[in-house]
């Protein structure tokens, strides 16, 4: 089979998989309610319980406090039809016309954009600045 062939049925094969997904929704971000994002984070943090969590009102993102009082706070969201989780440790935020911008210390996700509301966003980047480094934990006496 000539070169020029297989790849022009490689290219077509795969637009034709690319426009089926796309057709039928499976390219749409996952929408979460808060159980969903709860299992989405403890899928990739399982020894880090989800004690309080922040859903965004369009349901693709969700700010995570875990039991660890001293981790800093965590963030899952919608990746296509997926999630992906991280922990929010050395993140730099800044506010951006849709939302915030999130640029993590981490190469695999180095930037996320938050689509949120002007309320919701001014919300969320007073609990992210806030606990933006990990708490000293209070010792028992």
């Amino acid at each position: 089979m000539p070169l020029e062939l297989l790849l022009i049925l490689v290219v077509g094969g795969i637009s034709a998989i690319a426009l089926l997904l796309h057709l039928s929704g499976r390219s749409q971000p996952k929408v979460m309610t808060e159980p969903e994002a709860r299992e989405a984070w403890f899928r990739q943090f399982p020894e880090n319980p989800v004690v309080d969590l922040t859903l965004a009102k369009d349901g693709h993102a969700a700010l995570i406090q875990t039991a660890d009082g001293s981790a800093p706070l965590g963030l899952v969201w919608s990746f296509g039809a997926d999630t992906v989780a991280r922990f929010l440790e050395g993140a730099k935020l800044s506010p951006c016309q849709q939302g915030l911008q999130l640029r993590l210390a981490d190469f695999s996700a180095p930037t996320v954009q938050l689509h949120l509301g002007q309320a919701e966003a001014v919300l969320w980047q007073e609990l992210i600045e806030g606990q933006s480094s990990p708490q000293p934990r209070k010792q028992e006496v």
